[in-house]
């Protein structure tokens, strides 16, 4: 029971900071989208930063998901 416990704390608290993370990062691509990008364009810019984090997110839960069926050992199928 305490190595339940134990596992879900540490994933929750990797969410948590992976969270933190992402919000800073967010707000920084943000930032640099609206550099490039004036007022008069901010809705296709909007839409621009959310094709390619959309993008970046399939790949890596792709990549994250072919890594943690290695590591635990499972046939994967493609």
């Amino acid at each position: 029971m305490k190595k339940a416990i134990i596992e879900k704390l540490a994933a929750l608290l990797t969410a948590a900071f992976g969270l933190v993370a992402a919000l800073a990062w967010n707000d920084t691509i943000k930032a640099i989208f609206a550099h490039f990008f004036d007022s008069t364009a901010n809705i296709i810019g909007m839409i621009i930063y959310a094709i390619v984090v959309t993008i970046v997110a399939v790949v890596v839960i792709y990549y994250v998901g072919k890594a943690e069926t290695k590591v635990n050992g499972k046939k994967e199928e493609d």
